[in-house]
């Protein structure tokens, strides 16, 4: 599936999230470029270009331009052996730039001078397995991680989820698995959100992100495992748009995520006195998991903090908080689908019919939403100023529908227009010639003279 705009420049903003901390030294900023440039697999040039993008136009900047297709040209017939010798130099020094082997390979004969272009050779060699990036990474061994801590609170968000008891709400009151998504502060070890839900869907994960950033300001970034949860389009979207960074840890290496793993070992304390609590619904257990933070990990000294509680470090620390737009938030947090508008000017959504009136019908349209609260939603057409369908509330009574506007409706005709018109051409077309003299008409007047 081709992806849109907008995911083009969440997958842009994820790149260049690194390079956007202003306390970066100007020397340093140009090695992390060049970290970034081969991490990637972009240019260093590149990568600089979306800089200097985002800085002037912010997250649109970051959308691809529409470009016409670009032509295809032939390979050279014996690429396939270029190609191999190509190889064999990045082997023998892999630091070795695609524009030193094009030089090497003209130098030597293989190839003709002007015919190798830069881009195609190092996309052959990257499908091959030996681009610069790929050939670094065969070099580099696995160190020991090390321990990190953020210096003030709202600098990283680390993010989990893990699984809670099971309660009674099920069909006919069986046992239904409940889940924690759960957002703690790097700084200060302080829950900025957690609840327990009925699913592992990235809804949950939406939910509790939410209300950390509305109740204890945005973070600078958050850090989170490879979950689908957390590799989905509208994590990446929502925080490009917010001007956050997505962080992922390293597949297999849950050391990373050293401070939320510490808090879901605490956790199970908790989960050990709700056993005994036994509670019948999951408001009530999410009631006793906040009275737990606020009255019991927020207030115990913390290893992690030279001993101090996690609510003393995050309300000593003289950082401001940074709260965004509501309505930047709200649109950040907002999904997106496209529906086809039927004959009745509906949409079918979520299992739904919403109303969208007739004027787009046979038209596509996207749906944005929130997935917490799907009542309403907004409808965007390019022709048409955005607006709210609802619900489409079936009656007891068939009604009639509102008529299509008049002109859509179709018009009597007072006779066939393409019939008239090839027959007015036919009588053009074999319109009989004037004849100059008519013999008969020359005999009739001999006659009357006779």
């Amino acid at each position: 599936m081709e992806k849109s705009m907008e995911d083009v420049a969440a997958a842009r903003f994820e790149i260049i999230s690194p390079l956007l901390d202003a306390s970066l030294d100007p020397v340093l900023r140009i090695e992390k470029q060049k970290e970034v440039s081969w991490h990637c697999g972009k240019s260093y040039r590149t990568i600089g270009r979306w800089l200097k993008s985002y800085a002037a136009n912010g997250f649109a900047g970051l959308k691809p331009s529409k470009t016409c297709p670009k032509t295809v040209s032939a390979l050279p017939e014996n690429y396939a052996e270029i190609l191999e010798a190509a190889i064999t130099l990045r082997r023998e020094c892999p630091s070795r730039s695609v524009r030193d082997i094009i030089q090497i390979l003209e130098l030597e004969g293989l190839a003709a001078k002007g015919i190798l272009s830069r881009s195609t050779l190092q996309r052959h060699l990257q499908k091959e397995g030996f681009g610069l990036r790929q050939i670094r990474l065969y070099a580099k061994h696995d160190a020991a991680s090390r321990r990190f801590a953020k210096s003030h609170r709202c600098m990283l968000y680390q993010g989990d989820i893990k699984y809670g008891p099971y309660l009674p709400i099920g069909k006919d009151g069986q046992k239904k698995q409940t889940y924690l998504a759960a957002w703690i502060d790097d700084a200060t070890r302080f829950v900025v959100g957690a609840s327990f839900y009925t699913n592992q869907k990235v809804d949950i994960i939406e939910d509790t992100l939410r209300e950390a950033i509305l109740t204890y300001g945005k973070p600078e970034a958050i850090y989170v495992d490879n979950g689908k949860q957390y590799r989905s389009n509208w994590l990446q979207t929502a925080c490009a748009k917010l001007g956050i960074k997505l962080l992922h840890a390293k597949p297999y290496h849950p050391e990373g995520k050293g401070k939320i793993e510490a808090f879901n070992r605490r956790l199970d304390s908790f989960l050990a006195e709700i056993a005994l609590q036994k509670p019948g619904s999951l408001e009530e257990l999410n009631h006793y998991l906040a009275v737990w933070l606020k009255e019991k990990y927020h207030k115990d000294p913390h290893a992690g903090l030279s001993g101090i509680s996690p609510e003393t470090a995050y309300l000593t620390d003289k950082r401001p908080l940074c709260f965004p737009d509501i309505a930047a938030c709200q649109e950040a947090f907002l999904h997106t689908e496209t529906r086809e508008v039927d004959k009745a000017g509906c949409i079918s959504f979520d299992g739904q019919k919403y109303e969208v009136g007739l004027k787009l019908v046979g038209r596509k349209v996207d749906v944005c939403y929130d997935a917490t609260w799907k009542d309403e939603v907004e409808i965007h057409h390019k022709d048409f100023p955005v607006f709210k369908a609802k619900r489409l509330r079936i009656g007891e009574n068939c009604g009639q529908t509102q008529l299509f506007p008049e002109a859509t409706q179709p018009i009597e005709a007072k006779h066939s227009r393409l019939l008239t018109g090839l027959d007015r051409q036919s009588g053009k077309a074999h319109k009989p010639a004037t004849v100059a003299t008519s013999f008969r008409n020359m005999a009739k007047e001999l006659n009357a003279h006779v």
